[in-house]
């Protein structure tokens, strides 16, 4: 059997496609697979080199692009392009991940299942490499608590209508029928601010809030059996304190102390990994110690891995 000159050049060109690919590997990954709807939607690409030569990535703008569609194939309007830019040498036998939010720049306002594909554009090699599409879930939550803030001013400032907040606690049903809490801020039109996970809790808990004089959100929630998790929130959704508690002797409670701070009363406080800020042994009992599942080592994985 006789080929032409045409059909020999394009199984050449086919076979060089498919070996460019296997030489060079783009992979989405996530932590998780469900989101609330305003939430970060946070990805890593890992791109791994066994070209045998050094790449040289990250100097053009669109040298990595997301797309994003629904199950049904409805494309997601883009609201603007990731920033990805900044250019770094990956090594042949390396592996490079690049870490991007992709909620700012994607109209994900209603629930569904989508996946992610990105491309990378190699310079000098006239190709796009595309990952397999990542999928994962934008998922309903449902309002267990909210409230009204006023955002303190300064004392000098001018007697102008006060600016508020709108401090929105949401659960939402996670992997496994695991239940998930979280915190959407908004400002005084209603625009979101910050939706955050909270983290998991259990399903028979209901959480404990007060606001501080800072209009600070204070919040005491069940994560476990004997477990308490107290976190605090600011105006701008950001965590200002994280803490663990265990109901040992006595079950945790929000209480205000003789100057009106809120604290929490009751309860032995375990120091742990995740603290925030960090916690020293001696800001708990001395029979505290650090939580052994959020201190043991990373994997070290056969490819070295850089993040540019």
């Amino acid at each position: 059997m006789k080929f032409s000159g045409f059909w020999v050049t394009l199984c050449a060109f086919l076979a060089s496609l498919t070996y460019a690919s296997a030489q060079v590997t783009v992979e989405v990954t996530q932590e998780q697979d469900q989101f609330l709807a305003g939430e970060s939607l946070k990805v890593a690409v890992r791109i791994t080199n066994l070209s045998g030569r050094d790449l040289q990535l990250g100097a053009e703008e669109d040298w990595l692009t997301f797309a994003l569609e629904s199950r049904e194939g409805v494309v997601v309007p883009k609201l603007g392009e990731a920033p990805v830019q900044g250019s770094f040498v990956l090594p042949s036998s390396k592996v490079a991940i690049k870490r991007v939010d992709l909620a700012p720049y994607f109209l994900l306002a209603r629930p569904g299942s989508f996946q992610i594909v990105a491309t990378v554009r190699i310079k000098g090699w006239n190709r796009e490499l595309v990952s397999p599409p990542k999928s994962f879930d934008i998922i309903q939550g449902a309002r267990i608590w909210e409230q009204e803030v006023g955002v303190p001013k300064p004392a000098d400032s001018t007697g102008s209508e006060p600016e508020t907040r709108h401090y929105i606690l949401q659960q939402a049903n996670y992997l496994r029928g695991q239940i998930r809490l979280y915190l959407r801020v908004t400002d005084t039109y209603g625009k979101p601010i910050r939706v955050l996970p909270i983290g998991p809790m259990v399903s028979f808990g209901r959480p404990e809030q007060q606001i501080d004089k800072s209009s600070n959100l204070h919040l005491l929630y069940q994560d476990g059996a004997t477990s308490f998790n107290y976190t605090v929130c600011s105006l701008d959704g950001q965590v200002t304190t994280r803490r663990t508690y265990d109901s040992i002797n006595s079950r945790p409670r929000l209480r205000l102390d003789q100057d009106g701070n809120i604290i929490v009363a009751g309860g032995t406080r375990r120091i742990s990994a995740t603290d925030i800020p960090p916690a020293k042994l001696d800001d708990s009992d001395d029979s505290a110690k650090p939580d052994p599942a959020s201190t043991n080592s990373p994997s070290v994985s056969q490819l070295s891995a850089t993040q540019p």
